[in-house]
């Protein structure tokens, strides 16, 4: 199994750090989370830290400063977040390599994001994202975002269920296909429960992509952006 990737919070108002790391860790990350400047130095000089995010309750020096040392190739990516009329220092923060800079106030989703993206580029911890009509989900974390912000997680059998689908695209599967690639996580796995199995994937989903085929079994009709 891969190691864990690895998130550090520096001086991150308390806040958006609970979010954050509620956020990541559901994700499959590790996060650290640290106040003072001299707490951050003892992490960063360990190694096997991948992203590290500078709040701005710490000064904009402080923050470049903590970058100029830790930084560059070979050490972790850095996101500063500034406040909005910052701009001179968040140029500056550009320059010296910040691989991100974000204004205060921010969303905590919108900046997990912002990291997932970071440690894709580095190899770590990629996500598998299927994108549906009014949900977005992360088959690794199991995890169902919703356009509205709310979040659902997925069982094992659910997750299944959609891989079952997503490599079937616009193909009719009968129970018997369901059953054997996709068994229920219970006893109770035959005839009619398939339909209720579907029809909690797809309330969970929000979606309409799975059809049924009376009397055939069941079809995905992949979104547009899935079309050969």
């Amino acid at each position: 199994m891969a190691a864990r990737s690895i998130i550090a919070l520096v001086s991150v108002a308390e806040v958006v750090a609970t979010d954050l790391a509620d956020h990541l860790e559901r994700r499959g990350h590790d996060v650290r989370a640290v106040r003072q400047p001299w707490e951050a130095e003892s992490l960063l000089s360990g190694n096997g830290i991948d992203v590290v995010v500078v709040g701005d309750s710490l000064s904009q020096a402080e923050g470049r400063d903590l970058l100029k040392r830790h930084g560059g190739e070979g050490g972790p990516d850095f996101i500063l977040i500034c406040r909005p009329a910052d701009l001179v220092d968040k140029v500056l923060a550009l320059e010296l390599g910040a691989a991100d800079v974000v204004e205060s106030p921010l969303n905590v989703r919108e900046l997990a994001a912002r990291i997932g993206g970071l440690l894709a580029r580095r190899g770590r911890n990629a996500g598998e994202l299927v994108v549906l009509e009014n949900a977005t989900v992360d088959l690794r974390s199991a995890m169902v975002m919703h356009r509205s912000g709310r979040e659902e997680q997925l069982s094992p059998g659910q997750v299944a269920l959609l891989r079952l689908f997503l490599a079937s695209p616009r193909k009719v599967l009968t129970r018997d296909d369901i059953i054997a690639a996709a068994p229920a996580e219970n006893a109770d796995a035959f005839d009619r429960s398939i339909d209720s199995r579907i029809v909690r994937l797809r309330r969970k989903l929000d979606t309409e992509t799975i059809t049924t085929i009376r009397g055939a079994g069941y079809r995905f009709d992949p979104p547009t952006q899935f079309a050969d």
